[in-house]
């Protein structure tokens, strides 16, 4: 029998709406190597590595009459050129022109008739460089074993030795009978399982999500959170279908610098900035931001399992939890932001479970594509009406990477938008930098661009109160 999807996952193919899609991005820039990365060396190179992340030619079944979750089955007719797509900048294409394309990329939902993916190899930015823009549906992410496509193709270094192409044969698929006759006989063992998927299926997924992602800790954060209403703030509107992207990149020495200064970690110093820039955005729009205003946001972090190391398949496993940080971005003083940010996070990690940056390095060589996808996992299965953004931060390898020879520059996440918030913003650390990526609704966020401008001057203003 196929693997069938788990609740948890099930739910985010229910979850999807017009203006939510479920699919998490990333988009990394590479310098052309001395063959050069074109559109022929990425479709080998993926045919060439797709056997080690198996999903990646597999696509959703549905039981019939809603009588099961639906299961994953090989795609007989699985077409890499289909997934894997080409496209292009008028040259000299500039950052703001591969913006604009990202937003665009990102508001298309995935054919759910084919494998949850897509790639596309961006050709015509300036400077001899290309993009890479991957969209993987959450529902792939299971946690445990899922690792993302865009893992598995980078090396550690441009002569890596090319891995054959492994003869692949796709199993047939199930018939509805047999399909339907599984689900009768799962249904014996645990009779409330029919109801359970035959109310999810028909619109009822965020009570199934609540009830599978709703363990205590979870609740014991939404207990918190109801005596502590979410602040109003122009984040959370009723979003549309399109979006807008902005990137903004930064020098990870300089936040080295901040948390040796005020005994923090790197992450306090990403957050305040993060405060920061939103203060200064909510000013140019003429916001009213009083002394004790703030701005909550849900901050997925890696913790530590059961065991004190990575699952078996090399990957962190279902191991993020989702901590809720008030930013105080009525605060003028960037030091005394900093240290309001520092004290709320040491409060939720005092169980020392959270994964530090060397553990989360050695997963996989590349984990970032996966856990910015279970960070935003996590903000689904959540209340939306408890905080007004998501913020997930990866620390990624500080040495380069290639894919088919060219060397990878930056990466820039993509953190799909909850019901009801207009902005989400991702980043990683990646060979020295700390590149961001602000996902935002094309209407209630018109000036996202704005705001990741304000990114530096924030940093700026840490900086200058250490010197």
């Amino acid at each position: 029998m196929p693997p069938r999807l788990s609740a948890l996952d099930a739910s985010f193919l229910y979850l999807e709406q017009p203006t939510t899609p479920m699919h998490v991005g990333g988009v990394a820039v590479f310098r052309k190597g001395p063959e050069g990365l074109d559109y022929d060396r990425l479709v080998r190179l993926v045919e060439q590595r797709i056997s080690l992340v198996p999903r990646y030619r597999q696509k959703v079944r549905h039981v019939p009459g809603n009588l099961a979750r639906p299961v994953w089955v090989d795609d007989t007719d699985f077409d890499t050129a289909y997934h894997v797509r080409r496209s292009a900048l008028p040259r000299p294409g500039t950052d703001a022109q591969l913006c604009e394309l990202v937003a665009r990329l990102m508001s298309r939902p995935l054919d759910h008739t084919r494998p949850l993916w897509e790639m596309y190899l961006v050709e015509g930015l300036a400077d001899e460089r290309v993009a890479v823009v991957t969209k993987t549906h959450q529902a792939m992410v299971d946690g445990i074993s899922a690792i993302d496509l865009s893992q598995v193709i980078l090396d550690v270094s441009p002569e890596a030795k090319p891995r054959a192409e492994e003869v692949w044969m796709p199993r047939p698929t199930p018939s509805d009978v047999r399909l339907v006759a599984e689900a009768i006989g799962e249904a014996v063992s645990r009779p409330g399982e029919i109801v359970d998927n035959v109310r999810a299926a028909t619109g009822d997924a965020v009570a199934t999500a609540t009830k599978v992602a709703g363990m205590a800790g979870k609740l014991v954060t939404m207990a918190w959170a109801a005596t502590r209403p979410v602040p109003g703030t122009p984040l959370n509107v009723e979003v549309s279908t399109q979006r807008r992207f902005a990137v903004a990149r930064t020098n990870l020495e300089d936040y080295r610098a901040v948390r040796a200064a005020h005994d923090c970690t790197v992450n306090d110093v990403v957050l305040s900035v993060v405060a920061g820039a939103l203060r200064s955005w909510l000013l140019s729009r003429g916001e009213p931001v009083t002394s004790g205003a703030t701005v909550r946001a849900m901050v997925p972090m890696s913790v530590r399992g059961d065991a004190d190391v990575p699952s078996s398949a090399g990957t962190l496993g279902n191991r993020v939890s989702s901590f809720l940080v008030d930013l105080p971005v009525g605060e003028p003083s960037p030091v005394v932001r900093l240290h309001h940010v520092a004290h709320a996070m040491r409060e939720h990690t005092s169980t020392g479970r959270n994964v530090g940056a060397d553990t989360l390095v050695r997963i996989g060589g590349f984990a970032p594509p996966t856990l910015h996808a279970l960070g935003a996992r996590a903000a689904s299965g959540m209340a939306r009406h408890i905080f007004n953004l998501v913020v997930t931060n990866v620390p990624g390898p500080q040495f380069p990477l290639f894919a088919a020879g060219a060397r990878m520059l930056e990466m820039f996440p993509v953190v799909p938008l909850a019901k009801g918030q207009a902005l989400a913003i991702g980043l990683t650390s990646y060979d020295g930098g700390v590149y961001y990526g602000f996902n935002g609704d094309r209407d209630g966020m018109a000036d996202v661009e704005v705001l990741a401008g304000m990114v530096d001057e924030a940093l700026d203003e840490l900086r200058a109160a250490n010197r």
